[in-house]
């Protein structure tokens, strides 16, 4: 199984970067399932029930969320509503939506999709070392599911590398997101669990992690309130992450950065190794 895994819309400009790229890049890498962070889509604070039909009409099969998650009212009497959204499990009981689902693709295969939110610098949930036990007990790798995607929204790549470990053998990707900033440590560890600290962000770089620059350099500089901020809006870049996996086990084969658009350097893994 062949699945891509965007890293956080922020505003328009993450926005127009799924939608000018997601497409192609879904026919060119013969990806069998895409699934986005969204949790920033609405001007860099959460997401809308429109903003997740607009992402599912390019092409988007599950979309994530995280912190930002209620940042938008609506989605509270929407969450429920929707098959394909997942929030961090490690919520309290009681919590809107849920945050591990399973998907089934045309030809049969099953993916199961999850999320926690870490605990380091982030609000006290509940554990989610315990939650995702608990969540993953009924989806064996390799036998009720054939591949596994988790997704750890954390600011601490230090919680992010031992949650991945902890995880190793039992899932095919465990990726971080939350940072913004796509890390270079994309591997595939001992257990064969296809690993990424943080795939990046879909938005504007020329920005502080997404939003317009101006006004976080001031609440650096001085200390003291400032105006809200704001999404940037320029050219954005699509970040990804691409893995492959083996449909007999569901660990991963490879994995693989994606980068699309705007500032950053560009990296597409089908035309690397045309080249090579």
């Amino acid at each position: 199984m062949r699945i891509l895994y965007c890293g956080d819309v922020v505003g328009r400009s993450g926005r127009d970067a799924l939608s000018a790229h997601l497409p192609r890049l879904r026919d060119e890498l013969r990806v069998d399932f895409v699934a986005v962070n969204g949790e920033n889509a609405a001007a860099g604070f959460g997401i809308t029930p429109q903003i997740c039909k607009d992402m599912y009409a390019m092409g988007v099969d599950a979309i994530l969320l995280g912190n930002h998650a209620w940042d938008q009212r609506e989605i509270l009497s929407y969450i429920d509503s929707d098959p394909k959204m997942i929030r961090p499990l490690n919520y309290p009981d009681g919590t809107p939506g849920k945050g591990c689902r399973m998907f089934q693709l045309p030809d049969g295969r099953k993916i199961v999709v999850a999320q926690v939110m870490g605990r380091l610098f982030m609000d006290p949930l509940d554990d989610p070392f315990a939650a995702i036990d608990k969540a993953l007990a009924p989806y064996p790798l390799g036998g009720a599911a054939n591949a596994i995607l988790v997704d750890m929204h954390a600011e601490a790549t230090s919680e992010k590398m031992a949650f991945g470990h902890y995880l190793d053998g039992r899932a095919s990707l465990v990726a971080g997101t939350h940072t913004h900033v796509p890390t270079a440590d994309t591997l595939i560890m001992p257990g064969g669990t296809a690993y990424q600290s943080d795939v990046g962000m879909c938005g504007d770089y020329d920005s502080v992690i997404g939003m317009k620059k101006d006004v976080p350099v001031e609440r650096f500089k001085r200390k003291i309130p400032t105006d809200r901020m704001s999404a940037s809006d320029g050219e954005g870049t699509l970040c990804a992450a691409l893995i492959e996996t083996s449909d007999e086990t569901g660990l991963a084969l490879s994995i693989d950065p994606v980068r699309a658009g705007g500032k950053l350097t560009q990296t597409h893994p089908a035309k690397e190794a045309a080249t090579a």
